[in-house]
């Protein structure tokens, strides 16, 4: 695990109320030593198998993001990688040993105990299925026509992780209408028309979809929505709805070696946003984007300072469409492409074809309650903090009870989402 180096406090002991944002003040090293070697078999965050097994598949979203991320660096990214890792872990359940292999060192399941991973990921979708947490989260696998599938792993799929494969049955107004209703029930309505057509040439599709509404704990003020300024890059700008909360309380600190502010918002149901603003509107995200392991959000989250702030940040209601095979395949599972064992799937020799994956996000004013009463760490500040995402940024979605990766997003114009 990278070893962090946040640097609290980010000049706000040394300089006077309300500079931040301007960037003018110097940075305070921290003094605290440096125990993070071995954090993660001394923190008892990770002695529950739940929380383990949250941090395993966080891990690969990270890394699904990475990739995403590479092959369309000049886009929006937004991801939900909780139900592509749900659905390769259940395809796990049909492969042979060396299949299996690829999938579990994919999602990082190396350290784990091997007997207990679909017992566990049944505990976890229970947890992260909690109606509060405002995450709609779905998978499914969907088979070639008239597959003769094997009822031993039907059987275990259905009874892990709550689903049972969907076999084409050669009508394609027919099935497509089915996958389609299928998804918009499991995600409340939210995700819909999941797929267009039916794909050619589908021997297995790897279905993801998720929706999460999240309700903050305090809510903002719609009457102080307005159109603002979002910084492109040093010479271009759009207009787009920028929420304000003109005193409020957050968790802040800044990290000298991405040189970007960290800011953690919560939301109800024990989630929370983490925001990643880089210093410079131009600045490239790369160093941060290599930085982010399960691990090192969780040091993050321990380490971040209560603050009251001046805060603003685009509304955010998104939708995203994403073909994900190519980039699963960059991830050292092109073998589940090829030549893969899937035998206790079929007798017939089945390989993954296609992977579809679309998320519908809502950050908007809605929230829990009407205004924010500052924490007895805050309240002792004499000072207020600025902190705008008036400018490209990154952001994190966790559910705080488990470390999982809800979502994941790159926001490079919030009027193109």
């Amino acid at each position: 695990m990278q070893n962090l180096v946040v640097l609290l406090w980010l000049g706000l002991l040394a300089i006077s109320c309300r500079s931040q944002d301007s960037g003018t003040g110097s940075s305070l090293q921290g003094s605290e030593p440096d125990n993070t070697e071995g954090a993660e078999e001394e923190d008892p965050f990770y002695k529950s198998p739940v929380n383990k097994l949250a941090a395993a598949i966080s891990n690969f979203g990270f890394d699904l993001y990475r990739q995403q991320s590479s092959q369309a660096p000049s886009s929006n990214i937004l991801l939900s990688p909780f139900s592509i890792a749900t659905a390769l872990s259940g395809l796990s359940l049909g492969a042979g040993e060396r299949t299996e292999d690829i999938i579990s060192r994919a999602l990082f399941y190396d350290m784990l105990n091997k007997a207990e991973i679909h017992s566990t990921y049944k505990e976890l979708l229970a947890s992260i299925a909690a109606s509060p947490k405002g995450l709609k989260s779905a998978f499914r696998l969907i088979m070639e026509r008239r597959l003769r599938m094997k009822i031993g792993f039907v059987n275990e799929l259905d009874k892990a992780y709550g689903v049972r494969p969907r076999v084409l049955s050669g009508n394609t107004r027919a099935d497509l209408q089915e996958i389609n209703n299928w998804v918009q029930q499991r995600t409340g309505g939210k995700v819909t028309r999941f797929l267009g057509e039916i794909p050619t040439g589908l021997s297995i599709l790897l279905l993801g979809a998720a929706y999460f509404k999240g309700q903050w704990v305090t809510r903002f003020d719609t009457k102080l929505t307005k159109q603002q300024d979002f910084h492109l890059d040093e010479d271009r700008t759009v207009k787009v709805p920028m929420m304000s909360a003109p005193q409020t309380v957050l968790k802040y600190g800044f990290d000298s070696e991405l040189d970007c502010k960290i800011a953690q918002l919560h939301l109800t149901g024990s989630t929370s946003a983490m925001f990643f603003l880089p210093q410079s509107v131009t600045q490239n995200m790369t160093l941060i984007e290599e930085s982010l392991t399960s691990e090192f959000i969780h040091d993050i989250d321990k380490q971040l300072k209560t603050v009251q702030a001046v805060l603003s940040l685009p509304r955010l209601t998104m939708t995203s469409e994403t073909r994900l095979a190519s980039t699963l395949q960059a991830m050292r599972l092109q073998a589940l492409f090829s030549t893969p064992d899937f035998s206790k799937i079929s007798a017939k020799p089945v390989k993954v074809s296609h992977v579809q994956h679309k998320v519908v996000l809502e950050l908007t004013e809605d929230g829990a309650g009407s205004t924010s009463t500052p924490e007895t760490e805050a309240e002792r500040l004499n000072f207020t903090i600025e902190y705008h995402l008036d400018r490209p940024f990154l952001f994190v979605l966790r559910d705080n009870e488990t470390g999982a990766l809800l979502f994941i997003g790159k926001i490079l114009n919030p009027q193109s989402a």
